[in-house]
């Protein structure tokens, strides 16, 4: 809420699983230069608590509610699809790409082509007229074909990227690793450039909509994403680096780049660099 008291367009939930989750050892995040190391783990309620906190939270957003979930199977997808679509949000985001769970649940669905394209066809069968997103990772090769597999699934657009990674930040004094589960997700500027490639292949490959992030902390790198072919843009770790401020300071910065260029509608920015 505070976001969009804040001018965030729409808020994308933690993704939630299915049993209630602890999450990584402490201390799960840790700050550096160019973004954040985190290894939270996917801590949270659990869908049954989870069910009733999205539900209350869509009825009072004034602002599209992107729910996501996190699985490592096709039957708990649909679960998710069962149990969160009747409550009508604007979006289930197929979480099928965290990068630090992979040790105790598996690797992600988002690795291989036919996975993933399992999960948005299970999916898609119940989630009726809710659209179906999926969220990759960029930790793969291919990660256009996953997209198009996902949209030949029936996905209704794609998010793209997830955090990359793991890496690791070491406590020189310590002589340790700084996260408690030694190794978390890089996130934040340092890994804007490959948000950047990774959403041009995926405009090359797909005709469905993309919600670019990765890195964005400027309005230059709005244009940038949209440029590259996002259609919405996601902000995540620039808020702890700026502030609420930061929304405002970008939609502002958009505004005055598209008056300079003489653009009348933000579709025009849309895939430009091709």
């Amino acid at each position: 809420m505070r976001a969009i008291k804040a001018g965030a367009g729409g808020i994308t939930t933690k993704s939630l699983t299915i049993e209630p989750r602890e999450g990584n050892p402490l201390p799960r995040v840790a700050k550096y230069a160019e973004g954040f190391l985190n290894s939270v783990g996917l801590r949270g309620p659990g869908i049954k608590k989870g069910k009733s906190l999205i539900k209350e939270f869509l009825a009072t957003s004034p602002v599209p509610v992107l729910v996501s979930v996190f699985a490592t199977n096709v039957r708990d997808f649909e679960r998710f699809a069962s149990e969160l679509c009747p409550l009508a949000p604007h979006f289930l985001e197929l979480n099928l790409s965290c990068p630090n769970v992979e040790d105790d649940m598996g690797k992600p669905l988002g690795l291989g082509t036919e996975s993933a394209g399992a999960a948005v066809s299970a999916v898609k069968k119940i989630a009726g007229n809710v659209p179906v997103l999926a969220k990759l990772t960029p930790n793969i090769a291919n990660i256009a074909e996953v997209a198009r597999a996902c949209e030949e699934a029936g996905a209704d657009g794609i998010v793209a990227i997830n955090a990359a990674g793991p890496g690791m930040l070491i406590d020189i004094i310590r002589k340790r690793p700084i996260l408690g589960a030694k190794r978390g997700a890089v996130s934040g500027p340092a890994i804007r450039p490959i948000a950047v490639r990774c959403v041009y292949d995926i405009y090359e490959t797909v005709r469905i909509p993309i919600i670019g992030m990765g890195g964005v902390t400027t309005w230059q790198d709005v244009v940038e994403m949209m440029m590259a072919g996002a259609t919405l843009v996601g902000v995540g770790s620039a808020t702890y680096f700026k502030g609420y401020g930061v929304y405002e300071e970008m939609k502002k910065g958009l505004q005055e780049y598209m008056d300079k260029e003489g653009m009348k509608n933000l579709q025009e920015l849309v895939g430009a660099a091709h």
